[in-house]
């Protein structure tokens, strides 16, 4: 039988699918893409409506492509609105942020008995971390790993909080064990991921687990690169950066999530930090590693961000020199704080600050990738299109080479020598 697994949203729903899709292929299945099956899995997104609009499409797509298939919707957005789910009508399944480690059960229990599921529960704290987990995916190079789920932070634009509960941390155990597994099928490169990483640990109170984790996946062999997914600003400090600086297999490229330069922004955000702290956040990583790629995210157009507000987001971006930002126009989400927030910004206003904003991080960019010719990166390759073999640094900067040579899967110095708009070309030493 074939299943098709329809996935939206985050790189941590990217892994779950993955997770997913090996529960199926473990059990017999046949698990395709485009392809019309007897079973479709539509793994959901929430963070904005428009997220909430993509999921029904995506439903409504699975419906029309075999109207006989078992159809189970699971994620983000049935946590938040499992009765917006039901009301669509002929889902046979209906799962929130758990028990998707059951999907293959529960699907056969309802071809089996002709039954409709819906085991969507209120999550609390103290819930157990669900146990899903890859051995290979579609990048053979790359693989991510999820520690931890969660958040407690409760951002006020943010609905994830309640679509993925309280921190849930990841026993080290099992971390240590899939990173070996995948050391052991020909991964080079983790990246630890979830919703929240820098609270790993916090659940069990115990502070420097997250060091304590990247320390002990440092120790396997085979894994020669350590990636982290985005941080929040707070996790850098001198002795996290201290003991990392130690680890040859830790990657310096640090996406550490900054929302808005201005202060009065950060403070209705409910975001932990101001502008000087995320600053020196920025000087601390720069001590350690001098040429570490550094990206963010920034948020345009929230309530009330004044014209003042966005030009303190101009300056943070002019100064800092980020290597990449992710720009994003505020989108109201219903159930937030912040979407019943009173000055709420115009959409040509949004409109124009993304612009301005995107046009000098695309500068800035450059300016970064500009100061890296002349320098030996090591690159991890990973494609290759006739003798153009490509793959990334430790930086997280795209890297070409002219070579006839099959490189990929390995990791190799370039001395960089021109820039192609965001891609990097070097040669072999």
């Amino acid at each position: 039988m074939k299943v098709s697994i329809m996935t939206l949203g985050c790189k941590v729903n990217q892994y779950e699918s993955e997770a997913m899709a090996e529960l199926f292929t473990n059990s017999g299945y046949e698990v395709v893409n485009d392809e019309i099956s007897d079973i479709y899995i539509i793994n959901t997104c929430t963070v904005t409506n428009l997220s909430d609009r993509k999921s029904r499409q995506f439903i409504s797509r699975a419906k029309t492509e075999n109207p006989e298939a078992i159809i189970a919707v699971v994620g983000c957005y049935s946590q938040i609105s499992p009765e917006d789910i039901e009301k669509i009508g002929d889902i046979d399944i209906i799962l929130g942020t758990t028990d998707r480690c059951r999907i293959v059960e529960l699907c056969e229990l309802a071809m089996r008995d002709k039954v409709q599921i819906n085991l969507v529960k209120k999550l609390e704290p103290g819930k157990d971390f669900e146990p899903l987990e890859i051995t290979e995916n579609s990048d053979k190079t790359r693989s991510y790993i999820k520690v931890q789920e969660g958040c407690n932070q409760f951002c006020t634009y943010c609905i994830i909080p309640y679509a993925r509960g309280p921190i849930t941390s990841r026993d080290m155990d099992s971390v240590i064990s899939e990173a070996t597994v995948l050391a052991e099928n020909g991964y080079k490169e983790v990246v630890l991921t979830g919703i929240h990483v820098a609270s790993y640990g916090l659940d069990h109170g115990k502070s420097e687990a997250l060091i304590e984790l990247i320390e002990g996946v440092d120790k396997i062999p085979g894994i020669e690169r350590i990636r982290m997914s985005s941080l929040e600003p707070n996790i850098i400090t001198r002795p996290f950066m201290e003991r990392i600086s130690k680890l040859d297999k830790f990657c310096d490229h640090f996406h550490l999530s900054l929302q808005s330069g201005s202060d009065n922004v950060l403070k209705r955000m409910n975001r932990k930090y101001n502008s000087e702290d995320y600053t020196k956040k920025i000087e601390l990583i720069r001590e350690y590693y001098p040429d570490a790629g550094i990206t963010t995210d920034i948020i345009v157009g929230f309530p009330g961000e004044s014209d003042e507000d966005f030009k303190d987001s101009l300056k943070m971006v002019n100064d800092i020199g980020f290597s990449r930002v992710h720009a994003f126009r505020y989108s109201p989400r219903t159930g937030t704080p912040a979407a019943k927030f009173k000055d709420q910004i115009h959409g040509e206003i949004k409109k124009d600050r993304s612009n301005t904003l995107i046009e000098l991080a695309d500068r800035k960019s450059e300016e970064f990738l500009d100061s890296l010719i002349g320098k030996k990166l090591k690159i991890l390759f990973e494609t290759k299109a006739g003798n153009v073999v490509e793959g990334y640094s430790t930086n997280y900067v795209k890297v070409g080479v002219n070579s006839g040579e099959d490189l990929e899967g390995q990791i190799k110095t370039v001395i960089i020598e021109e820039r192609r708009e965001d891609l990097l070309l070097g040669k072999l030493l």
